[in-house]
């Protein structure tokens, strides 16, 4: 090309950008095009003003200038439409309906309606008219159905994102398959956080484009093994797996693809020596390109295998596993690492401060949940800067890590259960600025709190846990815009006026249990509208539950239990209707149980009221509480008789429970949490706290109040009852012959009351029995006979002057003992010397007696002792009788056979 030319060209370039810029007055939008966004302004749902710049005064005329749209500079013509929400925005998300209007935008190369809310609605399939498209964002836009196949008219796309959505595709993914083979351009699917199968995947994947650059199918329905069609992908750069239920293990040909950077199989169901996952990987020339493997989540065994020849590693995670041993030093020599995560193995040994001498990039490090031991010298200056510190449950102390003192950026802080036996140091508190979470508890740091109101980050809602220690002393003020915050299990003394002072409507999160706080609970709880769990269990609060608790509309769980509240329940507490754990146990309350209870609280799982002053009837609207699973009402002064529809307790008549939690899940600022509750029970004459087997207990308390009428027969549909507890009442009649159909039982008390007649021999098919009281009433008549029922102690049966049999001492008639028969030495005895007879002598016979004692206690006294072995034992007995009972009715039948032969 001439320079002539050349100038020519390069000025006429250099007219048509400046002619495209020169005038910021010009309106360059199309008007069927502004016409057509303000169509599709019109069907969606805009509460915090997104669209404002969209309008038809003359000064919004131009669309190219509206928020969210960009145009071409040469055209004019609408080439970006961006109506992404910000997740960190406070800002509502756009709402409402996609107007097919879209359509008159003829030249849209990109559209991004993530981070939305379509309410459930299926992508318009119009969209696959789009045809210039080349990037599409859906993510976590609130989409739900199938997907619409027209998508694979799009042929010029390069990017595609749907996930996060609740998505499903009716048969393959046919029109991917399409998609694939027109547009050798597309680069990155993702399509995770949906329900697609393996049946509908698995036929795109053979397939696929060859030059895919990153697929994501994490958090799908996928099963069975990783299929051989990434074989083909060698261009891959990230591929996504997790959240499916793969098995089998990491196929060999992953070692060839020298592209993949990033591989996460996480949360699956992969099984195996870990040493084998890593030679799969490290046998070809991945171990070159790979920087981020995530593998945590799984069954994934053994002890960690040397990880040198990954150099260019940055992240690894191991966490959730099964893995044992110590920590390889190779860790140490992977120079680029910057994210290492091994929480939640069985990791032991001792690590010293060589292993991070080199890993300078460090920022993230999870070793939680192992039992390891920190061994760092006092002046150890580490050479990297942690934001992620997860070292809980490794042993670190007594004194507190002076190494923290250099680390000037973390955001999370855990080293719970660390075995610090210590004052916190001033300087820590100075750390604290950026801090985001924080977490110190289960040690033994004692002291006072300083003043944190002002330490802690100022945006982002902080959480904060430092129970089970030694802190003393009133609480001082806390940040204002906490989110979460847990005192329980210290010696804090004091009102808890400092609640009135945390404003800013962020805190989800409040547990101030077992303290030595007093006073009346304050009356500022209007401020804290977003609490979800609220626990102020066990201190020596006093006066009447206030008012401004009704503003607590998101409560979830709420304990004051074993206080000295007073006055009635609160009638605004029938508007918790997302309550599950409601717990006033052990307090001063007074008045009748309100008929709002089975009412208004359709969600209630756990409801306490026991050692209380409530009186009057149980109202049958209580049996609507069809989720309860702990009902203790006991020790008050409730009387009539015990409603019968308490067999409407759906819960309680389930014979097994899901999960061994009663947990849930709530939202702070910036995350997502997990809360799992615990509840106080009364549990074998002594009280116990309940948290990791919660789920798994179904009680049913009525003791110590003034209950009459016959035994409730309804109660025996409860066959889910772990514990039923009737005792001290005015109760009468016979003891219900479908007892045994209460097979979970565990613990039954039913002293103290006016039964009367024979036990009913169902009661001792009941073979997970480990307490049982049965004393004081006026039972009569022969303990039914079998192993389990004679295993209890005689006490258990005392106060029933009519019973007889074991473990009483008392016969039943007929059963007095007969003499047994004389034994007389025979004729061919008679030589016999008199000194060799001598070796049974009464030596003999005290040893005899001794072992016997000792083998009884042993054996019979482990058996009452340990409810699972006797369980065991007796189930081996009944076995036994059963065999027996089998082979005899056999051989009957045979001798039959032959003799009719």
């Amino acid at each position: 090309m001439s320079s002539k030319l050349f100038l020519l060209w390069f000025f006429v370039i250099l007219f048509q950008l400046e002619a495209g810029v020169a005038d910021s007055n010009t309106i360059r939008c199309i008007e069927e095009e502004r016409e057509a966004l303000l169509e599709l302004k019109q069907s969606l749902v805009d509460e915090s003003g997104f669209l404002y710049s969209w309008g038809i005064e003359d000064e919004k005329r131009d669309c190219c200038r509206w928020r969210g749209v960009r145009c071409s500079n040469y055209t004019g013509n609408v080439i970006v439409l961006n109506l992404k929400a910000s997740y960190d925005s406070p800002n509502e998300p756009l709402k409402g309906t996609i107007s097919p209007a879209l359509l008159k935008l003829h030249h849209l190369r990109k559209l991004d309606l993530s981070s939305n809310d379509f309410s459930g609605s299926p992508i318009p399939e119009f969209i696959g008219s789009l045809s210039k498209l080349r990037y599409l964002n859906l993510l976590a836009a609130g989409f739900a159905g199938p997907i619409p196949p027209q998508i694979g008219n799009l042929t010029r796309l390069k990017y595609l994102d749907l996930s996060f959505n609740n998505l499903f595709s009716v048969g393959s993914l046919e029109w991917l398959f399409h998609l694939s083979l027109l547009s050798s351009s597309l680069q990155n699917i993702d399509i995770s956080r949906n329900n697609l199968t393996t049946a509908s995947i698995y036929p795109w994947l053979f397939n696929i484009s060859s030059n895919l650059n990153d697929l994501a199918l994490s958090f799908n329905l996928l099963q069975g093994s990783i299929p051989d069609a990434f074989r083909q992908m060698m261009s891959l750069r990230s591929l996504s797996l997790s959240g499916n239920e793969f098995e089998d293990g990491i196929p060999k040909f992953f070692a060839n693809m020298c592209s993949v950077d990033f591989f996460d199989i996480s949360f699956n169901k992969f099984e195996g020596q870990l040493s084998e996952y890593i030679q799969n990987l490290s046998c070809g020339c991945i171990k070159n390109s790979l920087e981020q493997l995530y593998l945590d989540h799984n069954q994934i065994t053994g002890s960690m295998p040397h990880l040198s020849r990954f150099s260019s590693l940055t992240d690894l995670s191991l966490s959730q596993n099964r893995l044992n041993g110590t920590i390889v030093n190779s860790i140490g020599q992977l120079l680029n690492l910057q994210h290492l995560d091994l929480r939640e193995n069985s990791l032991e040994g001792v690590i010293s401060e060589a292993l991070f001498s080199n890993l300078s990039n460090l920022w993230y490090l999870q070793l939680g949940g192992n039992s390891l031991i920190l061994d760092f010298s006092h002046d150890w200056v580490p050479s990297f800067q942690l934001n992620i510190v997860d070292l809980s449950s490794c042993k670190m102390g007594p004194h507190f890590p002076n190494w923290l003192r250099t680390q000037s950026k973390i955001l999370e802080l855990d080293i719970s259960n660390a075995g610090i036996s210590d004052t916190v140091p001033d300087w820590f508190w100075d750390i604290l600025p950026g801090l985001v979470d924080l977490n110190i508890s289960h040690n033994q740091i004692r002291g006072k709190l300083p003043n944190l109101s002002l330490r802690f980050d100022s945006y982002r809602g902080p959480g904060i846990d430092i129970s089970s220690n030694h802190f003393e002393g009133p609480v001082p003020p806390l940040p204002s815009n906490a989110s979460y915050l847990n005192l329980a299990k210290n010696n804090f003394s004091g009102s808890i006026s400092f609640l009135c002072s945390i404003s800013g409507h962020k805190l989800v999160y409040l547990d101030l249990s077992s303290n030595l706080l007093s006073g009346n609970l304050p009356d500022c709880w209007m401020q804290l509208d977003s609490l979800a769990i609220l626990i102020l269990a066990n201190n020596s609060f006093s006066g009447k539950i206030p008012d401004s608790i009704s503003f607590l509309h998101n409560i979830e769980t709420l304990s004051l239990y074993d206080n000295s509240l007073t006055g009635e329940l609160p009638l605004f507490l029938k508007n918790f209707s997302r309550l599950k754990n409601m717990d006033f146990g052990r307090n001063e309350l007074s008045g009748e149980i309100s008929a709002w209870m089975g009412e208004s609280l359709p969600n209630l799982v756990i409801l306490s009221l026991q050692s209380n002053k409530f009186h009057g009837s149980v109202p049958f609207q209580l049996c609507h509480l069809a989720h309860v699973q702990i009902l203790d009402l006991s020790l008050n002064s409730l009387s009539g008789t015990i409603p019968k529809c308490f067999k409407n307790f759906t819960a309680m008549a389930q014979e097994r429970s899901s999960n061994p939690t009663i947990t849930f899940h709530y939202k702070t600022d910036l995350q997502s949490h997990s809360y799992s509750d615990n509840a106080v029970l009364t549990w074998k004459g002594n009280r116990y706290e309940y948290k990791t087997t919660l789920g798994l207990v179904k009680s049913l308390d009525l003791s110590s109040n003034q209950f009459s009428g016959a035994f409730p027969e309804e109660i025996m549909d409860l066959v889910g009852l772990i514990a039923l507890n009737l005792s001290r009442n005015n109760l009468t009649g016979h003891i219900s012959p479908k007892i045994g159909q209460l097979n979970s039982l565990d613990f039954l008390d039913l002293s103290r009351n006016k039964f009367f007649g024979e036990i009913p021999t169902s009661l001792s098919q009941l073979n997970r029995l480990s307490v049982m009281d049965l004393s004081y009433n006026n039972l009569s008549g022969k303990i039914p006979s079998g192993t389990q029922l004679q295993s209890f102690n005689a006490s258990v049966y005392a106060g029933n002057r009519e019973l007889c049999g074991l473990p009483l001492p008392n016969k039943c008639p007929g059963e007095e003992p007969t003499p047994g028969p004389v034994i007389t030495r025979g004729a061919e005895d008679a030589s016999i010397p008199e000194e060799e007879d001598q070796i049974i002598t009464l030596g003999f016979y005290v040893s005899l007696i001794v072992g016997f004692i000792a083998a009884f206690w042993v054996v019979c006294g482990t058996l009452m002792l340990n409810s699972s072995w006797r369980y065991a034992y007796f189930s081996f007995l009944i076995g036994i009788k059963d065999w027996f009972y089998v082979k005899a009715a056999v051989n009957i039948a045979k001798l039959k056979r032959r003799l009719r032969s």
